[in-house]
């Protein structure tokens, strides 16, 4: 084996039912720096089969990458940017 070491990077997922649309909230442990970055999948689940699991709204890096110190600050701020997307439903119909 060589010299480098290999460490997994931690990732906790949440998921969260809204109305027609399933939130996907992601805490990913941030290599070489502190803390964890929140991402987001909105997937719109209702409707019509043609429009079933169609992703609405996506961001792997929410914050601007900002470090959360738990994984469950992170999975919140996710869960709510989520909420917010499908509220909103920006951008929700392209």
């Amino acid at each position: 084996m060589s010299g480098l070491s290999l460490k997994e990077s931690a990732m906790h997922f949440a998921e969260v039912e809204t109305g027609d649309y399933r939130i996907y909230a992601g805490a990913i442990e941030r290599p070489r720096q502190f803390g964890y970055v929140a991402a987001v999948v909105v997937v719109r689940t209702g409707l019509s089969e043609a429009m079933n699991k169609r992703e609405a709204f996506r961001d792997e890096n929410l914050a601007g990458g900002y470090g959360w110190a738990t994984p469950a600050e992170a999975l919140r701020f996710a869960i709510n940017a989520g909420k917010e997307a499908v509220m909103c439903r920006i951008g929700m119909y392209a």
